[in-house]
């Protein structure tokens, strides 16, 4: 399986971890998050997620396992002979990196979870309709199916990467080894996370709110790396 990664100089790289049907360049690079850790010194290593951007795409969902995509993530560390990482995450990837801490707590120094909650959103979709949508296009009773799905496959995705995906990664959780600190940020007007400020406090984990912000601009927000760049400091 091969993953492309994107690696910018600097001190203590953070990993970071894009979320669904999307890539290290969009999330990361186009939002100034590689930007803001070069401002102050720290590099940053951005992978694409198998099945995303110029990482291979298989089609199977066993593929896309919890466990399948923070290997990838423990591959990259080894490639680049980093023992241990601060990780940021969001929406979907958020998910990946706790797979990653449950995977090889070792190598995880700090989380920032970001655009997640403790309800995992491909678990309450019907899968017959996610399947029809993405193969024929029929319109799915569930909005969020065509929100999620629909610009997407304009962008060109590949559709079975997306399902095997979808399949994969259902029902994934938040759970993270005790001991590794942990800081959660959501926007204020993103439903998906619901839950996450009770997720957060039951942890003992911080917890940062964007008013007003949607799941699409809290990832932008200069205050969530403001706070993210405090924690990891």
């Amino acid at each position: 399986m091969r993953i492309a990664f994107d690696a910018a100089p600097g001190e203590r790289p953070v990993l970071l971890v894009h979320g669904f049907a999307s890539t290290a360049a969009v999330t990361w690079t186009g939002s100034g998050w590689v930007r803001a850790l070069g401002e102050v010194g720290r590099g940053a290593i951005a992978p694409d997620l198998r099945g995303h951007g110029r990482s291979d795409r298989p089609h199977r969902f066993a593929d896309y396992l919890p466990r399948q995509l923070a290997a990838d993530l423990v591959a990259v560390l080894d490639t680049l002979e980093l023992e241990q990482v601060d990780v940021i995450g969001y929406s979907l990837g958020s998910r990946v990196v706790a797979a990653l801490a449950r995977l090889a707590p070792e190598r995880v120094r700090s989380l920032v979870l970001g655009g997640a909650g403790p309800h995992e959103l491909f678990d309450t979709w019907d899968q017959g309709e996610v399947n029809r949508f993405l193969r024929s296009g029929d319109v799915p009773s569930d909005p969020t199916i065509a929100a999620v799905l629909g610009p997407a496959i304009i962008a060109g995705a590949d559709r079975e990467a997306l399902l095997a995906c979808v399949q994969g990664m259902a029902g994934c959780t938040l759970d993270v080894p005790a001991g590794i600190p942990q800081l959660f940020v959501a926007g204020g007007a993103d439903q998906i996370p619901a839950g996450v400020a009770a997720l957060a406090a039951d942890r003992g984990a911080g917890y940062v709110e964007l008013p007003g912000h949607t799941h699409l601009s809290a990832l932008t927000a200069r205050e969530f790396k403001h706070a993210a760049l405090e924690f990891l400091n």
